[in-house]
């Protein structure tokens, strides 16, 4: 029985496209972790603790993971297709561009009702 609903569910998800909501936690701007983040799936699964890292060649999303008892780090999930992968690690890399911009948005005034008016050299406002 488990056999024959692990099949019908695989023809849904075929049929559908996956919708891939990402929450970006933190964001570090220096060393190999760039941010962290929250995934949520079809909004029915929830995945906390994926890291988006960057290396010389570009960036990666890590999924969660444990580290077992010969010192090796395990993945406690994470998606079985190279298509899944590349989907879910693009959805990540563009929150956190988005979530980069925002910042740095937050951070530059909107225009010049916003900058504040400096006197000419010599005098007083």
């Amino acid at each position: 029985m488990a056999k024959n609903q692990a099949v019908s569910g695989q023809k849904s998800a075929e049929t559908s496209p996956m919708k891939i909501d990402v929450k970006i936690g933190s964001i570090m701007p220096s060393g190999a972790i760039r941010a962290t983040a929250s995934v949520n799936l079809n909004d029915s699964f929830a995945i906390r603790g994926v890291r988006l890292l960057e290396s010389e060649k570009g960036m990666y999303i890590g999924m969660p993971s444990y580290k077992a008892g010969n010192g090796e780090y395990k993945d406690i999930c994470f998606p079985v297709t190279a298509e899944f992968r590349k989907q879910l690690q693009e959805a990540v890399i563009e929150a956190y561009e988005q979530s980069l911009t925002q910042t740095q948005n937050a951070g530059i005034p909107n225009g010049p009702k916003d900058n504040m008016q400096m006197a000419p050299a010599g005098q007083a406002m």
